[in-house]
């Protein structure tokens, strides 16, 4: 796996001498640069290995470059920006190419000036695009940083910190919505990779030949897929639930890995892998092995840096900054009314139990600003929206939230359904397997997969209660 790269821009033109001059000035100015003559050559390394940029001559012998330009954006690469450049275009000729999707148009002799500018422009506007729509497609507008100042939270950014200077792969544990995500993003803003891609992917939800082409991309004729792996060239690749990728998946994700490079589906060239794999999941590594959902060759791959992201019911203090940051984003994102927490609203969310973590706490922050009335939030329109969305009844029991994708959510009522057993037997396997209606095996392979440790969970009771005779039950 090759480390961060510079921004890759090919270069289209017919004058040999125009290519040369271009070729240094954007090498000197840190680029990696690819040269073409013609369109079949452009065409080719189009192929080869994904372009940051395009910079694009019109008037060329045999296809031109409104010609390739379209033909480029009508096969799938319609997100990789091109700068026309002609040394005697027209009006009508910029419209046409600007209609077809071109970012700029430059007229030559080019301005050194201008065209560094259009250049870190176009990739700019590329990225921020990008940030953009992956924005709009989340659910719920979680952080994007790790917000806090508890000891939890400054022990993890250290480590992240420390981490982020190496290149090697990562993994990342956590319960669902306690900010495995944003981990990940903290580490690829600290690392020599922060002005490369970020690209995040659910791979519990990748299947088959879809999920096949959603990683590694695909070669059908002129069209070109371009997978994760390339969409995050020089940057950091986030393979969220790892431990439930397809073993097919897994095992060409290992080939990768060791080899730095990889096929996309139908290819027949090596393409670099420039990415930084960074992989998250509900329990550790050991656990995913021990329960045959994970690789031993992948394991031992990922499980160079682990990093523990703690729930929030373990750095309640960090809640009212967290509140604080998720009420300005949903103002400013959303557009909702601003409505201020009474000291006992505050109070209240931070003495919530939160099995739903950071992810629940924006979906009651979220409720509350589109269902409340007044400027005010009370402490009891808390304690009514913490009722519908995942509080406690009046057993003090957890009740599952229902805003957590379906995955989650079952996962989260297993866990906490399991540990509520295990207390009740006081960690005894037998009673549990019998209350429960499971088979023994079954469910101390459910148990590793959850990250339970039922000596931990029993044990509590184990110390505080002692049996009749004086000793303690077991």
């Amino acid at each position: 796996m090759s480390g961060p790269s510079s921004p890759r821009i090919l270069v289209v033109d017919d004058e040999i001498e125009i290519l040369e001059i271009l070729k240094d000035i954007l090498a000197d100015e840190g680029y990696e640069v690819a040269t073409a003559e013609n369109a079949k050559s452009a065409r080719e390394l189009h192929r080869q290995r994904r372009p940051d940029l395009v910079l694009l001559d019109i008037w060329m012998p045999g296809t031109d470059g409104i010609s390739l330009l379209k033909e480029w954006f009508e096969n799938g690469a319609g997100d990789i920006p091109v700068v026309m450049m002609s040394g005697h275009g027209t009006i009508e000729t910029a419209v046409e190419a600007t209609r077809l999707g071109a970012y700029d148009f430059l007229e030559k002799p080019l301005s050194t000036a201008k065209l560094l500018l259009t250049i870190r422009r176009a990739l700019e506007t590329t990225s921020l695009r990008k940030t953009n729509i992956e924005l709009r497609h989340q659910a719920t507008p979680t952080p994007s940083e790790l917000i806090g100042n508890s000891a939890a939270l400054e022990n993890l950014r250290a480590q992240v910190r420390r981490i982020a200077e190496h290149d090697a792969p990562v993994f990342i544990s956590g319960e669902p919505g306690s900010g495995k995500e944003m981990t990940a993003r903290y580490l690829h803003t600290h690392s020599p990779r922060a002005n490369g891609p970020f690209v995040r992917v659910h791979v519990a939800g990748l299947i088959g030949h879809a999920g096949l082409i959603d990683i590694f991309g695909a070669e059908e004729g002129s069209h070109i897929h371009y997978g994760a792996l390339e969409r995050a060239a020089g940057g950091t690749l986030l393979l969220e639930d790892i431990a439930d990728m397809e073993p097919e998946l897994q095992a060409r994700l290992v080939s990768a890995m060791r080899q730095g490079t990889f096929l996309r589906h139908n290819g027949f060239s090596a393409v670099p892998l420039t990415s930084r794999i960074v992989a998250a999941g509900r329990n550790e590594l050991a656990h995913a092995l021990s329960g045959g959902l994970l690789r031993e060759d992948l394991y031992h791959l990922l499980d160079v840096f682990p990093l523990s992201v703690p729930p929030l019911r373990e750095h309640r203090e960090d809640i009212p900054a967290l509140i604080a940051h998720c009420i300005d984003t949903l103002i400013t994102r959303e557009n909702l009314p601003n409505r201020r927490l009474t000291v006992g609203a505050q109070n209240r969310l931070r003495n919530h139990s939160w099995p739903g973590n950071i992810r629940e706490l924006v979906n009651v922050l979220q409720r509350l600003l589109i269902l409340g009335n007044g400027s005010v939030i009370e402490q009891n329109e808390v304690e009514m929206t913490l009722g519908h969305s995942g509080g406690e009844n009046e057993e003090g029991e957890a009740i599952l939230g229902i805003d957590l994708p379906l995955g989650e959510a079952r996962e989260l009522f297993e866990r906490i359904y399991l540990e509520n057993h295990l207390m009740k037997a006081q960690g005894n396997m037998a009673k549990v397997a019998t209350s429960a209606g499971l088979e023994r095996t079954h469910l101390y392979r459910k148990l590793r997969r959850l990250g339970i440790d039922p000596k931990r969970i029993g044990g509590t009771n184990k110390k505080t209660q002692a049996s009749p005779g004086g000793t303690r039950s077991r």
